[in-house]
């Protein structure tokens, strides 16, 4: 295999501790952004900044003559004054766009009259690329409720959850339920940071942007798998050397393969940031937030606390068998005493007879 990293020594588990930190920093800066944001700010905003498909709103949907792009569309919203605008294309209807628009009502729900308001503003916008009926009509506006939005986001955190499960189950089935448990911790924490980031620059929580979060999940265990793997290769060929060298070894093993695939996989997703415009703009930057994390925590996550787990566990079975060791052993001295006992007894009534 073409390796770009070669004879690499680097004793990572040695600052685990400062990476350890560094993750636990990043978790609790998205954790009060998204406490702040929701129950201190004063002008009472979310602790994520929920696109359309979670908290509601008013659907427009258009039909033109020649379709503009969409860009041109949300530029032309935008300078009318319509921010955060979804901008869908009906793939069956090439002249179709659905216009998502965030609520705006403050009670939870759409009313009827803000539905109307927000077609007649979608209207003045779009005429700016011609006259209603001749460059464009508008054949409905509907309301998006509030409920099918926590339907979705429910879905969406069920859907997380279930895939982390199954993580577990299979790792757990496929090495040791402890690498399984570092495993799951390291994408649980790679979630959570980008998470965090979302919450601290408030960009939009869209669907796409939950299928991003699930693809993460699956990138970074298939990284930490890797290295999973080699570690248990090495516990088996190596077996008189020490855990630590072991992981130590594995990581840098392994650090040729990471740096090329997940810096590729990067290079393109940072193309995707600059280049793909916003529509793909919650999509892009969260795989590029986890992708970077993710290949950070394969190395400085979940194999320090594999470590950890496997000590406090080896720990605990020399304790037990320590206790075990002790126990057997005081029955012995009980029961040898016992024996001695019975013996003195004996030979005390063997010597009264014969005197007698």
């Amino acid at each position: 295999m073409f390796q770009v990293l070669q004879n690499v020594n680097i004793d990572w588990l040695a600052n685990r501790r400062v990476f350890i930190a560094i993750s636990l920093l990043l978790m609790l800066a998205g954790l009060g952004s998204a406490i702040f944001r929701q129950y201190k700010h004063p002008n009472g905003s979310e602790a994520f900044n929920l696109g359309v498909d979670f908290k509601g709103g008013t659907v427009v949907t258009a039909r033109f003559k020649q379709r503009p792009s969409a860009e041109e569309i949300r530029d032309t919203l935008g300078k009318s004054g319509i921010r955060d605008a979804i901008i869908q294309p009906v793939i069956d209807k090439p002249d179709t766009v659905l216009i998502k628009l965030p609520l705006e009502g403050a009670s939870g729900t759409e009313s009827q009259e803000e539905v109307d308001k927000g077609g007649s503003k979608v209207r003045a916008a779009l005429s700016q690329f011609g006259a209603e009926h001749d460059a464009f009509e508008v054949i409905g506006t509907e309301a998006v409720g509030a409920v099918a939005g926590a339907q979705l986001r429910n879905k969406a955190i069920a859907v997380t959850l279930a895939a982390l499960v199954g993580i577990l189950l299979y790792i757990a089935f496929r090495f040791e339920w402890t690498y399984g448990a570092a495993a799951v911790i390291a994408v649980f924490h790679d979630v959570l940071v980008t998470l965090g980031f979302f919450s601290i620059f408030q960009w939009e929580i869209s669907l796409t942007v939950i299928a991003a979060l699930l693809t993460l999940v699956g990138f970074s265990v298939n990284d930490t798998i890797v290295v999973f793997d080699r570690i248990r290769e090495n516990r088996r060929l190596h077996r008189r050397e020490s855990l630590y060298k072991n992981i130590n070894d594995a990581i840098n093993q392994t650090l040729s393969r990471t740096v090329i695939t997940n810096g590729l996989v990067f290079l393109s997703v940072l193309a995707m940031v600059l280049f793909g415009g916003e529509v793909l703009r919650g999509f892009s930057l969260a795989l590029l937030i986890g992708v970077a994390f993710g290949t950070y925590s394969s190395v400085a996550i979940a194999s320090p606390i594999m470590v950890w787990w496997e000590q406090r566990l080896e720990a605990a079975n020399k304790a037990s068998a320590l206790a075990l060791n002790r126990s057997v052993t005081g029955a012995r001295v009980g029961a040898a005493a016992s024996r001695q006992t019975v013996t003195n007894s004996v030979r005390k009534s063997s010597g009264g007879a014969r005197r007698a």
